[in-house]
C-alpha cells in the first residue's frame, strides 16, 4: 500500500476494527437504522470501521445464587440480542479469526461479540464454553468491584469491598483461565487489579490483552496500566489496546472536565508504541461506555483517527496493524492453544 495515500484513502484500505464497544440495555436501538447509539451500523458504514466487537456488560452486583443467576441470564440475553441484528447484509457474525479475514475480502463488515465481567459466569465453568458458543471471543476477567474469579482495579465500598478480596485471582479465576485457554477465549485484563493482571499473565497459555485501558505514565488513573504491566502484557505476545475514555487520557482542567482529544488518545500510542513495540499496541474506543474524545465521537469519526496517526508519522502497514493486525494475531494464538488442548 502506497504511503503516498491520502488519509481518507489509507483508511479506506485498512481492515479496522474496535475491539470494545457496549450495547445499550435493556433497552437497545436496533443497529441496523441510524439511532442515537455511537455505534450502529449506518455510522460503521460512514466511518469506514469495518469490523466490531460489541461487549454485553455486567455491572457488579452482590456475589450470591440469585445475583450470579440474574447476571448469566443477562449476559446471555446480551449475546443473542447482538446476533439477531448481526446478519444481514454485508454483515458477518464473527467469532475467529479466519472470519473477520474472510469478511474483509468479500468487502463485509464483521460482528464480534465478548463478555465484560466474569461474574456473570457464577461458579459454573460451563458458562464459558456456553458463550464461545454463542460467539464471544474474549471475557473480561473483572470490571468495577471484585467478584468470585479476581480482584478488581477499582474496588466498589457499595459492595462492601475492600482493597482485595483474593490478593489477585481466586482459584475459581485460575480455573477460568485454564477453561478459556482450551476453549479459545481471550483474557481481558481490562479493570482487573495489577496483582490479579500480573497472575493472569503468568498462568494463561494464550496471549492476554488488555482491550481498553490507556498508559499509567501518563495519567495515573487506576484503570491504566503501569510500565511493568505493559512490558508483562508485550512479554506474552499480547496486545495493549488504547482506549478513547477522556478520563483515562489525561488530567482534569480546573473546572473537573477531561476534555481529551485524538491527539490526548495518539500520545498514549506513541508512549505504549516506544515503551512495548508497536506490535503490542491497537485502538478501541469503549463507546456507548463512557468512550469518546474530540474527534472521535462516534463510528462515524473513525477515519479522523486514522488521520492523526498519519500526522505523527505511522505509515500504512503500522496502522494497519494497530487498528486490526495485532488483536487478531492475538486471537489466532489462543485459537491455535486451544486447537491443541
Amino acid at each position: 500500500m502506497p504511503d503516498t495515500l491520502k488519509p481518507a484513502e489509507l483508511h479506506a484500505a485498512t481492515l479496522t476494527l474496535d475491539t470494545h464497544v457496549d450495547i445499550p440495555w435493556p433497552e437497545t436501538p436496533d443497529p441496523r437504522s441510524e439511532t442515537n447509539r455511537c455505534v450502529d451500523y449506518p455510522k460503521m458504514t460512514a466511518g469506514g470501521l469495518k469490523a466490531v466487537v460489541f461487549a454485553a456488560y455486567l455491572p457488579q452486583g452482590l456475589r450470591t445464587p440469585e445475583g450470579f443467576a440474574a447476571a448469566a441470564q443477562r449476559a446471555e440475553a446480551m449475546l443473542r440480542a447482538i446476533r439477531a441484528t448481526a446478519s444481514g447484509g454485508d454483515r458477518r457474525i464473527a467469532s475467529r479469526s479466519t472470519d473477520v479475514e474472510f469478511a474483509r475480502a468479500e468487502g463485509g463488515t464483521s460482528v464480534l461479540m465478548a463478555v465484560e465481567n466474569g461474574y456473570a459466569m457464577g461458579d459454573d465453568l460451563s458458562r464459558l464454553a456456553l458463550w464461545r458458543g454463542l460467539g464471544a471471543c474474549y471475557v473480561t476477567l473483572t470490571h468495577n468491584g471484585h467478584n468470585q474469579l479476581s480482584d478488581s482495579a477499582i474496588p466498589m465500598a457499595s459492595l462492601g469491598d475492600g482493597p482485595t478480596l483474593h490478593g489477585g485471582l481466586s482459584d475459581l479465576g485460575r480455573a477460568a483461565i485454564a477453561e478459556m485457554n482450551a476453549l479459545g477465549l481471550l483474557v481481558d485484563i481490562s479493570h482487573v487489579a495489577k496483582s490479579a493482571m500480573m497472575q493472569a499473565v503468568s498462568l494463561s497459555r494464550s496471549p492476554v490483552v488488555a482491550t481498553h485501558t490507556c498508559c499509567r505514565a501518563l495519567r495515573d488513573h487506576p484503570r491504566n496500566l503501569d510500565d511493568e504491566q505493559l512490558d508483562a502484557v508485550a512479554s506474552v505476545n499480547g496486545v495493549v489496546q488504547i482506549t478513547a475514555v477522556p478520563a483515562f487520557l489525561r488530567n482534569p482542567d480546573a473546572d473537573g472536565r477531561y476534555r481529551a482529544s485524538v491527539a490526548d488518545m495518539a500520545d498514549h500510542i506513541d508512549y505504549a508504541v516506544k515503551r512495548i513495540g508497536l506490535e503490542h499496541v491497537g485502538l478501541s474506543s469503549d463507546f456507548d461506555g463512557g468512550g469518546g474524545v474530540e474527534g472521535w465521537r462516534s463510528a462515524a469519526d473513525s477515519a479522523n483517527l486514522t488521520a492523526e496517526l498519519m500526522r505523527r508519522g505511522y505509515d500504512a502497514p503500522k496502522i494497519a496493524h494497530l487498528w486490526a493486525g495485532n488483536f487478531l494475531r492475538c486471537m489466532r494464538m489462543a485459537e491455535g492453544v486451544a486447537a491443541g488442548s
